[in-house]
């Protein structure tokens, strides 16, 4: 058990250390040695400082700082599940709950990664980089659930819901969830993942997916994160995609004191494609970070980034994207952009897209703007009568109505319309929004 009052990775270890006769999977060589390897690689890195280039804009000092306890592991009565058609997964303080999950007749399977670990030597871990990435060994080493998505050859797996509560503790719980899925060739499905919390609650959400695409196969993952406004969400996605499939991913990074969404795709076999696009709303005390690797791989594949950041307040964004176009990769198409609006003096962006291309036959282009509400547009809807709170709110709308209606699939289009609407709402004039 970790000792009461310690904070830092040295916490972490001992918790790992505590537990590890107790975690999932105890009894499997194969899993004791990806805990150990996923442990060392932690001991070696630690949390990052912004002395690592890679998290030069988001300081953990508040995560480090803080004193985590293990998860409760009672039944939350008071939890209110939305409505929905759609089958759907749900987790509550990273633990599966069948009582509340909805599966049935389902043409592919989703079960409980603690339930069927044993059944998953050679593919849990088969795409993480622990060694590499601080966030993605912590979870290594002290997963104890997580979602297990298969979609067999050819199977339209339509829509999937995969939702995870936190929930109200005396203590400031950690869970680190491992959720793996894998499309077989031709497959399809579209993945809607929501995380929430409740508001003043301080806790650590560190899911790491791994995710594989066979060839000509689909996946739509769309990601709403709208954890407690008091709680850290750092979240690491990795993903291979194969020959002529696609993976197509839109974040929503709402909710959480800080929260940074970690995404990692390789194009690993001809006319692969990715699209990578999401909205951060921050606002006054929020911190949020989208950080973005894309490796080609492989020739003749598109991939195409769009990100936008609204921040009020005092808050500050961060957007880091990189593309890398291997020199086997020739015809690569790729596209990056990432646009900011400051709605407050107080409000900061740091961005930093990158091209880093070792072939010749490519189609690649990267930028970034940042900005302040358009004050000749702000003048002409106040000249037709509309109120200054108003023009404001249908300024801001518009910036983001275009990043949204930019998503493919109907169904994640729906569910961040609705989320976006209600962030603004929320937000409008108490957010602290000005125009210069």
């Amino acid at each position: 058990m970790t000792a009461v009052g310690t904070t830092g990775a040295g916490a972490f270890l001992a918790r790992h250390e505590g537990l590890r006769a107790r975690l999932p999977g105890a009894h499997l060589p194969w899993v004791t040695a990806l805990r150990e390897a996923s442990a060392e690689a932690f001991r070696a890195q630690g949390f990052p400082t912004r002395r690592v280039e890679a998290w030069k804009y988001t300081d953990l000092a508040a995560v480090n700082g803080t004193v985590f306890g293990e998860p409760l592991t009672g039944v939350d009565d008071a939890l209110t599940l939305p409505a929905t058609t759609n089958p759907r997964a749900v987790f509550v303080d990273g633990r599966f709950r069948a009582d509340l999950s909805t599966l049935e007749g389902l043409a592919y399977t989703v079960e409980s990664l603690a339930a069927v670990l044993p059944t998953l030597e050679g593919r849990l871990g088969a795409v993480a980089r622990p060694a590499e990435q601080a966030l993605a060994a912590l979870n290594g080493m002290l997963f104890e659930d997580g979602l297990v998505v298969t979609v067999p050859a050819g199977v339209a797996g339509g829509v999937l819901e995969l939702l995870s509560f936190a929930t109200v503790s005396e203590r400031a719980p950690a869970y680190h969830p491992r959720h793996l899925v894998q499309l077989e060739d031709g497959a399809s499905l579209t993945l809607i993942e929501t995380a929430s919390g409740p508001a003043a609650a301080r806790y650590l959400h560190n899911p790491v997916f791994e995710i594989e695409v066979a060839a000509k196969a689909r996946l739509n993952h769309g990601r709403l994160q709208q954890e407690g406004l008091d709680a850290f969400f750092l979240s690491t996605v990795y993903a291979r995609v194969a020959e002529g499939g696609a993976y197509d991913n839109f974040t929503l990074n709402a909710g959480g004191r800080l929260a940074r969404n970690e995404i990692h795709v390789a194009l690993q076999g001809p006319k692969a494609e990715c699209h990578m696009n999401g909205v951060q709303l921050v606002a006054d005390g929020q911190h949020a970070d989208t950080t973005t690797a894309l490796d080609h791989a492989a020739p003749d594949c598109a991939s195409r980034q769009t990100y936008k950041t609204v921040l009020a307040g005092r808050s500050r964004g961060v957007f880091q994207g990189k593309i890398l176009v291997r020199k086997i990769a020739q015809k690569t198409d790729g596209y990056q952009m990432n646009q900011a609006l400051l709605l407050s003096p107080e409000a900061e962006i740091d961005s930093k897209p990158q091209l880093e291309i070792y072939a010749d036959d490519v189609k690649c282009s990267h930028g970034a703007t940042v900005g302040e509400l358009d004050a000749d547009n702000l003048f002409f809807l106040r000249s037709r009568g509309i109120p200054l709170d108003q023009a404001k709110a249908i300024l801001v709308e518009a910036f983001l109505t275009e990043a949204v209606e930019a998503v493919a699939d109907e169904d994640i289009r729906n569910a961040l319309s609705t989320a976006v609407t209600g962030w603004w709402q929320r937000q409008g004039v108490a957010g602290g929004i000005e125009v210069a």
